[in-house]
C-alpha cells in the first residue's frame, strides 16, 4: 500500500478517484504543528532562533491516524501544496509522525511530490518524479513564521504598555496600515478647487447619417461662473456641428493570465468580493480539480495548456484570432516553475459546485483563453464639437472676441473608440466595457442640441484604497507575497484598525493612533524599503543564497536594541487638546482627546479626580451610575449602569474580574426567537449583535454559551439531532453543527 498525504480532505477525495486500490489518500487538515502561544517557550533566540513546535490542539487524532496507516505502507508520498507553506507542512507531518523528511528515520520510503493542478495526468506525473523535502523552502517559511512572531510579540508588548492593552503590530500588517494612513492624511490635507462641468447632449443630424440617429454627450470644464453662464447662453442659440476629429488606430494587447494578486483585484472590481472570499472560492475550485494552484506570482502557462487554448480559440472564434504569447514576470522573485492560475481543462468553459464558484471559474477561463489571442484593433477617437464655425477662434483665443462675435465659444469634446477587430475581446468582452463606443463621424457633420446643462463641482483628492487597490499597492512596493495579501487585509479589519465602508478602507481611530505611534518610534521597520528587502531576503533563503540563522540575527539584534531604547518613552494618554470651547460636562474644566476601546473620545483633563467625558463629536457621555444593588454573582461589587458600544447596560462594577451582566428582560423578550436552547434546556435562543454582526445565542449566557450564526427555525436535524437554522434561497434551512453533512446544503444536494 502507498500512503499519499495532502492538506485538505476534499483534495484527498478528488485525488483518490484518480489512483488505484494500491493507494490510500489522507489529509493533514492543514498544519499539524505550530509555535506555542507563549513567546518564551516558542523560540530559543540565544540558541540560534530555534523554534519549539507543539502539536496543534485537536490534531492528535489526525497524527495518530497517519502514524497507523504509515506502519502498513510500503511507500509514503508527501503531496502537500506546491509552495513554502506546503513544503513546511510536509516536513511537520513527517516529523510529528516519526517517519522523517526523506532521511529514512523509518523503514519506509518517504518522498515529496508536487503538482500544480489536481488532474489524473498531473498527479500520476508527480508520482513518477519524487524528491526529498526542499530544506531551503522549508527554512524560508520557518524564517517568516519566526520573524512574524518576534516582531508581533515584541512590538505588540510595547504598544500594550505605551498605548492601550490588547492592541497589536505586525511585520507586514503595520506597513500596510501605514499606507492606508498616508492616503488618509493626504485626503485630510487636500484643498479642493471649484470648477464647473458643462455637458451638451447632441445627436447626428439624420440628413448626414442616412436617417440613423446617434446621440452622444460632449463636455467642457470651465473654472469661472460668468464663463459658464455665457457658454450655456451661446450654446442654446448656436448651430452645432463636428469641427474636428482626431483618430488614432491602436492595438490593445490582452492581459496576462491571472496570478494571485490580479485574480483578487479583478474579482473585487468585477464581482465585489473581498480577497479572502476570492481565495476561499478558488481553493474549492483547485481542490475539485478545476483550476491550477491559486497561490502563484508566475504568469507562465505550460506548453500543454497553450496547445489546448489554441484548439479552443480556433474552434470557437476562428484561426485569425489566435496568437501564442508569453508574458514577463511581474515579480522579480517570481517562481518560474509555477504556472499562472488557469483552468485544468481549457475545453471546459464552466465548472464549479455552485454559482459563485462558476462565476470565478468563468473569470479565470476568459482571462486564460484571451491571453493567447491577437490584439484588438481600436480606433481611438476625439470628437470636437462647437457652434457657428468658432472652433478655430476658440483654440487661439478661448476668452477673446473675434470676427464681430461677442464671445468665442470654447470647444466641447468627447473621447471614445470604435472596435475595428475584436481580437481577445471576443473571449473577454467585459474588459472592453471601459470604453465609450462612438459612431463613425465626419468633420462638418451637422448636430442637433438636445440639452445643455452645468453642474458645480470641486476637485477631489485621491480615493481611499479599496481592498483590490491596496493589494495592487502592496504588490507594487514589494510588501508581502501572493499567499499573504488576503490575510493582511483581513487582519487589519479583524484588529479594528481599518473598516470597509462602501468598498473603501477607512482607518479607525485605533488604527490611526497605532500607526502614528509606530511611524514616530519605528519608522525604519515599517518602511517600504525595509519590508520589501526583508521579503527579498526570505526569497534568498528559499533559493539557498542566504542562511536562516544569519538572516534572523542581522534583523533581530538591531531591532531588539531599538525596542529597548523605547522602554522609557512616556505612555500615550493624551492625544491632544479638545476643540476650543468644549468643556467638561461635570466640572467645566478643559478636556483632552483619549483613545478608548470604541475609538477616540474626550476626557476631563483632571481624570481620575473628575470622570466627565464626551464623544469625539462633543456629545456628553454618561459615566457609570451606581444602582445600589449588590452583584448577585460575586457579592462584592455593586451593579452599575454604563454606556457600551451597543447602548446602555447594567453590569458588575468589578468588571473584568466579575463579568456579570444584568439582563434587560423587556429587551430579552423582544429579541427572543422562542426556540428552546438545545444545550441547557433552560434559556431561549435570542438575537444578539456582536463584532461580526448578528448572531443567535442562549438567553442564559454566560452560564450557557451556546451560539449559532443564523436564526434558528425550531426544527432539529434529521441526521444529527442538532438545531436547524435558516439556510439559502434554494434550501430553506441547514444544520447548525459544522461537522454535520447537512451543514453544507450544496454538498449534500450534490451527493
Amino acid at each position: 500500500m502507498k500512503l499519499l498525504i495532502v492538506e485538505s480532505p476534499s483534495k484527498a477525495k478528488t485525488i483518490e478517484k484518480y489512483l488505484g486500490k494500491d493507494f490510500r489518500v489522507v489529509a493533514s487538515v492543514g498544519h499539524v504543528r505550530d509555535l506555542p502561544k507563549s513567546n518564551k517557550a516558542a523560540i530559543d533566540v540565544p540558541g540560534g532562533f530555534v523554534p519549539h513546535y507543539e502539536v496543534v490542539k485537536g490534531k492528535e487524532k489526525v497524527i495518530s491516524e497517519i502514524k497507523s496507516l504509515a506502519k502498513k505502507a510500503d511507500e509514503i508520498l508527501l503531496a502537500t501544496d506546491p509552495d513554502r507553506e506546503g513544503e513546511a507542512i510536509a516536513w511537520h507531518v513527517a516529523e510529528a509522525c516519526g517517519f522523517g523528511d526523506g532521511e529514512r528515520k523509518s523503514n519506509h520510503s518517504v518522498s515529496r511530490i508536487v503538482f500544480h493542478e489536481i488532474t489524473k495526468e498531473a498527479v500520476e506525473a508527480a508520482i513518477e518524479k519524487p524528491r526529498a523535502i526542499d530544506t531551503h523552502l522549508r527554512e524560508a517559511q520557518e524564517a517568516r513564521r519566526v520573524l512574524d512572531r518576534l516582531v508581533g510579540y515584541d512590538l505588540s508588548g510595547l504598544i500594550w504598555k505605551k498605548v492601550r492593552y490588547g492592541l497589536s503590530a505586525g511585520r507586514v500588517q503595520s506597513p500596510a496600515l501605514r499606507i492606508i494612513m498616508e492616503r488618509e492624511r493626504e485626503i485630510r490635507a487636500f484643498d479642493p478647487v471649484t470648477f464647473w462641468t458643462i455637458e451638451a447632449d447632441l445627436k447626428k443630424n439624420p440628413s448626414t447619417s442616412s436617417g440613423q440617429v446617434n446621440t452622444f454627450t460632449c463636455s467642457i470644464e470651465p473654472t469661472e461662473k460668468k464663463e459658464v453662464e455665457k457658454i450655456i447662453e451661446e450654446g442654446n442659440k448656436g448651430t452645432w456641428k463636428v469641427v474636428d476629429i482626431k483618430e488614432t488606430k491602436v492595438a490593445r494587447a490582452p492581459r496576462a493570465p491571472f496570478i494571485t494578486s490580479t485574480l483578487q483585484q479583478t474579482a473585487s472590481s468585477r464581482l465585489g468580493w473581498s480577497p479572502s472570499r476570492t481565495m476561499s472560492i478558488a481553493q474549492r475550485l483547485y481542490e475539485a480539480g478545476h483550476i491550477t494552484y491559486m497561490r502563484t506570482d508566475s504568469t507562465n502557462l505550460a506548453a500543454s495548456a497553450k496547445n489546448q487554448i489554441e484548439d479552443v480559440v480556433k474552434k470557437k472564434y476562428g484561426a485569425e484570432f489566435f496568437e501564442a504569447r508569453s508574458y514577463a514576470k511581474k515579480s522579480k522573485n517570481a517562481q518560474e516553475a509555477h504556472e499562472a492560475i488557469r483552468p485544468s481543462h481549457l475545453n471546459v468553459e464552466m465548472a464549479g459546485a455552485n454559482e459563485e464558484q462558476q462565476k470565478l471559474y468563468r473569470l479565470i477561463w476568459q482571462r486564460t483563453v484571451s491571453s493567447q489571442m491577437k490584439s484588438a484593433e481600436v480606433m481611438r477617437t476625439k470628437v470636437v464639437a462647437n457652434i457657428n464655425d468658432q472652433g478655430d477662434i476658440a483654440k487661439d483665443n478661448p476668452l477673446q472676441t473675434g470676427k464681430g462675435l461677442s464671445f468665442a465659444m470654447p470647444d466641447f469634446w468627447l473621447n471614445g473608440s470604435r472596435i475595428l477587430f475584436d481580437g481577445w475581446i471576443k473571449a473577454d468582452p467585459a474588459s472592453a466595457s471601459e470604453d465609450v463606443v462612438l459612431p463613425k463621424f465626419e468633420k462638418g457633420d451637422s448636430l442637433n442640441l438636445l440639452d445643455i446643462r452645468s453642474q458645480e463641482k470641486q476637485t477631489e483628492p485621491l480615493p481611499r484604497y479599496s481592498e483590490a487597490g491596496l493589494i495592487k499597492e502592496l504588490e507594487k512596493r514589494g510588501i508581502g507575497r501572493p499567499s499573504t495579501y488576503a490575510s493582511i487585509i483581513k487582519t487589519l479589519e479583524d484588529r479594528g484598525y481599518a473598516e470597509k465602508i462602501s468598498k473603501a478602507l477607512h482607518p479607525t481611530d485605533t488604527g490611526e493612533v497605532v500607526s502614528s505611534f509606530l511611524e514616530e518610534h519605528f519608522a525604519t521597520y515599517i518602511s517600504d524599503s525595509f519590508t520589501a528587502e526583508m521579503e527579498n531576503e526570505l526569497d534568498e533563503i528559499a533559493s539557498g543564497e542566504r542562511t536562516y540563522k544569519k538572516t534572523l540575527s542581522d534583523f533581530y539584534t538591531p531591532f531588539l536594541k531599538e525596542l529597548k531604547s523605547k522602554e522609557k518613552i512616556e505612555k500615550i494618554t493624551n492625544l491632544g487638546k479638545a476643540p476650543e470651547g468644549v468643556m467638561c460636562p461635570v466640572c467645566g474644566g478643559d478636556m483632552i482627546i483619549k483613545l478608548g476601546k470604541g475609538g477616540k473620545f474626550l476626557s476631563c483633563e483632571k481624570f481620575p479626580e473628575c470622570t466627565g467625558a464626551r464623544t469625539i463629536d462633543g456629545k456628553e457621555l454618561e459615566g457609570p451610575k451606581d444602582t445600589g444593588e449588590l452583584c448577585p454573582k460575586c457579592g462584592k461589587g455593586n451593579l452599575v449602569t454604563r454606556e457600551g458600544k451597543f447602548g446602555m447596560f447594567t453590569a458588575c462594577s468589578r468588571f473584568p474580574k466579575c463579568k456579570f451582566v444584568k439582563k434587560d428582560e423587556e429587551q430579552e423578550r423582544a429579541n427572543s426567537t422562542g426556540v428552546e436552547c438545545p444545550t441547557c434546556k433552560k434559556g431561549f435562543m435570542s438575537e444578539r449583535r456582536g463584532r461580526f454582526g448578528v448572531f443567535y445565542s442562549c438567553s442564559n449566557y454566560p452560564d450557557c454559551k451556546y451560539a449559532i450564526k443564523a436564526k434558528p427555525t425550531g426544527n432539529l436535524c434529521t441526521m444529527c439531532g442538532s438545531l436547524m437554522m435558516e439556510g439559502t434561497k434554494t434550501i430553506p434551512e441547514r444544520c447548525s453543527d459544522k461537522k454535520c453533512p447537512n451543514h453544507n446544503p450544496h454538498k449534500l444536494e450534490k451527493k
